[in-house]
């Protein structure tokens, strides 16, 4: 783990708490140390603050899964689905269809 990266991006992110970019890096960051309740605690407040940011959705649906969430990954899923769907991004439609299909069965 590169324990500098995470300061660094928490750093920035103290500077700029309001970057999404920033908040959904972080999350990662999280992640990637097996920190997954932080990543999504950090996401669940990213997508309260900006429900736009069509990222978050899908990996966000992927802690749950991890965490044994199974309905609150469904819910996130649909959501971004329909998020992707407005936003008319086939490509990130198209990956949260699948995790979704995948899930379900």
């Amino acid at each position: 783990m590169n324990d500098s990266r995470l300061q660094q991006i928490q750093e920035m992110q103290r500077k700029e708490p309001n970057d999404s970019f920033l908040r959904y890096a972080l999350a990662l960051e999280y992640a990637k140390i097996n920190n997954i309740e932080k990543a999504i605690e950090i996401l669940e407040k990213l997508i309260a603050q900006d429900t736009t940011y069509l990222g978050a959705y899908y990996q966000l649906g992927k802690y749950y899964e991890q965490s044994e969430q199974l309905q609150k990954a469904v819910t996130i899923y649909s959501r971004g689905i329909t998020l992707a769907q407005l936003q008319n991004n086939k490509k990130t439609m198209a990956e949260l269809n699948e995790a979704l299909m995948l899930l379900e069965n």
